[in-house]
């Protein structure tokens, strides 16, 4: 089912407008606000919509709870979500040309690439398969374009004619499927620690040492962990594109989809939970040993982390997919489509590089000789 949003004055195509943050028509100029629209698929009075059948604070606080990680009460909560088939229906029709539109299982919003119109592929957006949240674009195309280049021309060791930032191929509004994760996790730990004191009596030096057993308990909450659900998203890119502000965060709408392209999950919130449980096991343990403060030295003998899922939710986030072709070679990088910040592994000037080494190991070599003179005619 192929969803356009037409706008009730001139019958041309609406899109989300990143500056309004509402349904735009850029025909006549109306707009609708997307937040009164109810959330099935009834909508208000004028819009008409045509239908083709084809961490938490980080506050921690110790506690007296019983180590016995093997409750079953402690088990994950079980969340059922759906998963999709290899063979579902991946031609459409555009309502607007009639063009075929030829989609991948995992797309549910793109553009005709015959008229442009913007397309909701509502059927792979509805019912069991609907997002839970998305959080809209802030950052419009241009506004994306003038940040990248704004980017490009700090790069250091960037070559020069990449600085230019003239080489734009492609960029791409898309919505990436992710899970938000909310987990407990619960830490114990035991530490043997010293503290040393050194003092002089007289004419001989003393050190004492004092040696303590420490026992810690951590109870710690992290709500809405993200992780990119997406195979075609690299991993360690979508990682740094973080961190994503929920204030923006809303209750899904397929009107928020309208001119840019989204996809669905590739991997369900089970698939994905051993790697966020990885995560989040760090941050424990790095927030178990800030706990233990101010002794000389800190040797653990014992400690155990438990990670649990409280629940999962399903949202789509926005990113600008930027393709550049710099000498005959396509760079990708990712921009988070909220706060504009940018990842990916620009050239690098060998020129450049070599210059900076040279000028460092000159510097450092500049010094040393002069310590040397200064030193052997009994200056220092």
């Amino acid at each position: 089912m192929v969803t356009h949003f037409k706008c009730p004055n001139c019958g041309a195509d609406m899109e989300f407008d990143t500056a309004s943050g509402m349904l735009k028509c850029d025909s006549c100029g109306r707009e609708e606000n997307i937040e009164n629209m109810p959330v099935n698929k009834q909508h208000p009075k004028g819009v008409k919509v045509t239908y083709d059948m084809d961490y938490e604070d980080k506050k921690a606080y110790e506690t007296g709870f019983d180590n016995d990680y093997a409750d079953p009460l402690y088990d994950d909560d079980q969340t059922h979500h759906s998963t999709f088939s290899e063979n579902e229906v991946n031609e459409y029709h555009c309502k607007n040309c009639g063009a075929v539109l030829m989609t991948e299982a995992q797309t549910t919003a793109t553009k005709c690439s015959f008229c442009g119109a913007g397309i909701v592929i509502s059927d792979r957006l509805s019912g069991i398969y609907a997002p839970e949240y998305v959080i809209p674009f802030t950052i419009s195309k241009d506004q994306a374009i003038a940040a990248f280049k704004k980017w490009c021309k700090k790069g250091l060791l960037n070559p020069k004619d990449f600085k230019v930032a003239d080489r734009i191929k492609d960029i791409t509004g898309l919505y990436v499927p992710f899970w938000l994760y909310d987990l407990n996790g619960k830490g114990e730990a035991e530490a043997i620690c010293t503290k040393v004191r050194t003092y002089t009596r007289g004419e001989w030096k003393y050190t004492e040492t004092k040696y303590y057993n420490v026992y810690r308990k951590v109870d710690l909450n992290y709500l809405k962990v993200p992780c990119d659900a997406s195979k075609k998203m690299d991993d360690t890119l979508m990682d740094r594109i973080e961190p994503y502000s929920y204030n923006d965060l809303k209750n899904f709408k397929m009107p928020y989809l309208a001119g840019y392209i989204a996809e669905k999950y590739d991997f369900d919130d089970d698939e994905l939970l051993p790697r966020v449980k990885n995560r989040i096991h760090s941050y424990v343990e790095t927030y178990l040993r800030s706990t233990i403060s101010g002794y000389s030295t800190v040797y653990f003998t014992r400690k155990d982390i438990h990670i649990r899922k409280q629940k999962s939710d399903y949202a789509l986030l926005p990113v600008w997919m930027v393709c550049y072709d710099y000498r005959q070679a396509e760079h990708n990088f990712i921009m988070n489509g909220q706060t504009g910040k940018i990842v990916g592994r620009p050239p690098i000037s060998t020129a450049k590089v070599i210059a900076w080494f040279l000028g460092v190991s000159g510097g450092s070599f500049l010094i040393f000789r002069l310590l040397t003179l200064l030193l052997g005619g009994g200056l220092l």
